[in-house]
């Protein structure tokens, strides 16, 4: 059967270009011969209808609200895997058999001590420094203490030890980070505690005084870290390809993602929903005066934690989320008052012809931060959270960017509207 072709017509020229077949029926027009055919390019701000590779890593219907990895959908995720299994999946492609997670699991215990030399590097950092600009400068540094990454020409199982190092490793520097900023000292890695009981037992203990595991934080953890392993072509991970692309290493190039993911637009919005639910709470004016500001169209202000550039529908992630700050506040027999205040706001807007027309349903942020609350993360370390998190897709998409044939490094092109031709004009002579 001959491939599927769209016709365009270019002032009376007629170009064929090929139209692609994803495995869920999405379908693209490949345009990758357009310029050499007519040399027209496309524009489009943002690249919110452009795809810019071919990728099994995760799957996402923004419609009906589905979310897999590698086919799993994340609701099974959520409930059977651990984030360490997680891992396994982006980056190798499968879920792991006992061996082999076993393996993985010692590989990750293995690397999580920091060499000396990175520590003293803490030393002299500024206390005001934000703990985003450390990871991202700590990250890269890594590539320094484990030379052979820099290697273009390394091979699979090099790449594989690269990942579990920086794997391991982003738990610990994210715990040393929190612990500069309180001024107590660094608590190493127990080797007897799984990925994330050894990430609360560093950012918790004290010297003499060991964090009590609660095996119901560490499923919290555990949970969030899931739900924000991976999300398609988004413009961390985007950037983390098209550094790599470049044949840039594995830390740096991750290092390029933390600093995407750094920004408010992005990593930094449980933070604004956290800081919106605090400012309800103290104004005392209640839900339905937020909701009244937020959908004025003359107010700057703006409901944080709804809406989403691919979800038309909730959001199956918060969904999770959602259940999960229910049981953790039922544990600890505590009120919150920003969760109160979070399930009025969603009960409101969802009723509200404002977010229903536009279709703005509660995202993965909306409930986020109230578990990392409640679980003793501070504020300033939610983008950190979300990092860590997101570190597996990041790393599963470097490697299917490195193995995707023929290589290429990523170069967008761009429609110039400057100046035309101009003169240079001497200094005595300008205006």
């Amino acid at each position: 059967m001959a491939q599927e072709r769209a016709k365009l017509d270019l002032n009376g020229t007629v170009v064929e270009l090929p139209i692609l077949d994803g495995v869920e029926g999405e379908k693209a027009i490949d345009i990758s011969e357009l310029r050499a055919k007519t040399s027209y390019i496309t524009l489009d701000h943002g690249y919110a209808n452009t795809g810019s590779c071919l990728s099994g890593v995760t799957f996402i219907d923004g419609e009906k609200g589905i979310l897999r990895y590698r086919g799993i959908p994340i609701e099974e995720l959520a409930v059977h895997s651990t984030f360490v299994e997680t891992s396994y999946l982006l980056i190798h492609g499968k879920l792991p058999t006992q061996a082999e997670r076993d393996e993985f699991s010692r590989a990750l215990t293995k690397h999580a001590p920091l060499h000396e030399d990175v520590k003293h590097i803490f030393d002299g950092i500024p206390d005001e420094t934000h703990p985003m600009a450390i990871l991202s400068a700590m990250v890269s540094i890594l590539s320094g203490f484990h030379p052979a990454s820099l290697d273009p020409r390394q091979d699979e199982a090099q790449i594989n030890e690269n990942a579990s190092q920086l794997l391991s490793k982003v738990r610990t520097i994210a715990a040393y980070i929190y612990k500069k900023s309180i001024g107590e000292p660094f608590i190493p890695p127990d080797d007897h505690l799984s990925y994330c009981a050894n990430f609360l037992h560093m950012m918790f203990s004290k010297p003499k005084k060991d964090y009590p595991v609660d095996e119901d934080v560490v499923r919290a953890l555990n949970l969030l870290l899931i739900l924000h392993a991976d999300h398609e072509q988004n413009c961390s991970t985007a950037t983390v390809r098209l550094v790599g692309s470049s044949r840039t290493n594995l830390f740096a190039s991750v290092a390029a993602g933390i600093c995407a993911l750094w920004g408010p637009w992005h990593g930094g919005a449980n933070q604004e929903v956290m800081e919106m639910l605090e400012r309800i709470h103290k104004s005392g004016k209640g839900v339905q005066e937020h909701i009244r500001v937020a959908t004025d169209p003359k107010s700057p202000v703006r409901l944080s934690g709804f809406g989403h550039r691919v979800y038309k529908t909730y959001d199956p992630r918060a969904k999770v989320i959602k259940e999960a700050c229910h049981r953790l506040v039922e544990k600890f027999g505590v009120h919150d008052p920003l969760l109160e205040i979070a399930l009025k706001l969603e009960a409101a807007a969802l009723k509200h012809e404002f977010f229903i027309s536009r279709k703005l349903y509660p995202n993965v942020d909306f409930y986020s931060g109230i578990i990392y609350k409640l679980i003793g993360i501070p504020t300033n370390m939610f983008t950190v959270m979300f990092a860590i998190g997101r570190l597996p897709g990041w790393i599963a998409h470097w490697k299917e960017m490195r193995e995707t044939k023929p290589p290429r490094i990523g170069r967008p092109r761009q429609i110039y509207i400057g100046n035309r031709k101009a003169d240079y004009v001497d200094m005595k002579d300008r205006k």
